[in-house]
């Protein structure tokens, strides 16, 4: 039996100090993330130490976790249903607050049906799963085409999925039609996997070239919208395609709540829910948590609603005029300049993270700077001057 053990067994090393060794060579590499706790919610908080700060990080594009009316919806939900939902679905975990926002996320998508998931990860690997397992029940078997950045929820899901995988250059159509070509060649049926908004370049996908291209070819289109706040530049642009479509989404970021969803035909929303292992095998959303994003969505499509996002589309032009998105990258290179640019901003009241490998390329690490409607143009003239000073400029650009 000892011949078989390896060199680490051997020796008798233990698991604990195999990850501290492990750790000592990410450290090296400035790649070492702890958790940073904040004192308050919203773009204004506190670290630990009690210094005030404004952050530029979040996802709450439009500052709806901490709108009174979604916080007072979840309150009442908790005292009409407590705070857990105490099972799965398809067990007993379901309340009338769920189906409701099911019917409000499909008809706000444009869709017949949508399914609630824990988070938006779960929602994408279990739609991609969900959609692979279609091949062993027809017998036509599926490859996903991938934009080659996409989410790493959507890189596990097709990872799980364990079928064939084009990954195509970014936005790059025609690289994807070739994958869908060499994939048709050899018997198999695609999807296309695309995010509308990349979380971290900031850009966005072109989702009528990529609908039409699923239609000519018969593919079935999948959009992560999770990062999508501004009309025509997420999948509201496909409304009118004739393409087959899911859309992926969450509620954690503009909607301000927690969880994700699947909106498209009631088909394959149907399948999904009896094949999408992450939705069956998980507990369901509080009822505090759904009611709170019910109320965010109301918001969202009311004129209070179309008010924060122009306040947002402000805020990101004064920042960098016409960029498509609220996620503004600096791309700044190597770890460390990323990680010193950070800690510099930070020392000023700033809050803006280093993203590093591997969640962006070696080479690419940036900060990303997150928008929101509840920054004052105050705070974002703020932090334009201390970039300004830091000899950082914003660019348009975005380096892979």
């Amino acid at each position: 039996m000892g011949t078989e053990l390896g060199e680490s067994g051997r020796r008798g090393e233990s698991w604990s100090a195999t990850a501290e060794v492990a750790g000592l060579g990410v450290r090296a590499e400035d790649r070492w993330r702890e958790i940073r706790t904040l004192g308050a919610n919203g773009v204004r908080t506190s670290l630990p130490d009690g210094r005030q700060v404004v952050q530029f990080a979040s996802n709450d594009y439009l500052g709806l976790s901490g709108h009174s009316s979604v916080i007072a919806a979840s309150v009442a939900a908790a005292e009409q249903w407590g705070t857990g939902s105490g099972a799965s679905r398809l067990v007993v975990g379901s309340r009338p607050v769920h189906d409701e926002l099911e019917a409000a996320l499909a008809e706000w998508k444009h869709s017949e049906a949508a399914l609630l998931f824990a988070s938006g990860y779960a929602a994408n690997v279990g739609v991609l799963g969900a959609l692979t397992r279609l091949g062993d029940a027809t017998g036509r078997p599926i490859a996903v085409v991938s934009d080659a950045l996409n989410h790493a929820s959507i890189i596990d899901g097709t990872r799980q999925a364990r079928v064939p995988v084009s990954v195509y250059a970014h936005n790059d159509v025609e690289a994807a039609q070739a994958a869908i070509v060499e994939q048709g060649a050899a018997g198999r049926r695609s999807v296309i996997v695309t995010d509308s908004v990349f979380s971290m370049d900031g850009d966005v996908a072109p989702l009528v070239e990529l609908a039409e291209l699923a239609q000519a070819t018969g593919a079935l289109l999948v959009v992560d919208d999770a990062h999508a706040v501004f009309a025509g530049h997420g999948a509201d642009a496909l409304a009118s395609s004739h393409a087959e479509i899911l859309i992926v989404g969450t509620l954690s970021k503009a909607l301000g709540s927690q969880g994700g969803f699947v909106a498209g035909p009631r088909s394959l929303v149907d399948w999904c829910r009896n094949t999408a292992r992450s939705f069956i095998f998980s507990t369901a959303s509080p009822p505090s948590v759904v009611a709170a994003a019910l109320a965010a969505l109301a918001v969202v499509r009311s004129d209070e609603g179309s008010a924060l996002t122009a306040a947002l589309r402000a805020n990101v032009d004064a920042l960098l005029p016409g960029h498509v998105s609220a996620v503004v990258p600096v791309v700044l290179g190597e770890e460390r300049r990323a990680l010193d640019v950070s800690a510099a901003l930070l020392d000023r009241g700033l809050l803006v993270p280093a993203i590093r490998p591997p969640t962006v390329a070696v080479g690419a690490s940036r900060l990303r700077i997150a928008v929101s409607a509840a920054h004052t143009p105050a705070d974002v003239a703020e932090l334009i001057e201390a970039l300004g000073a830091l000899g950082v400029t914003l660019d348009a650009e975005v380096t892979a």
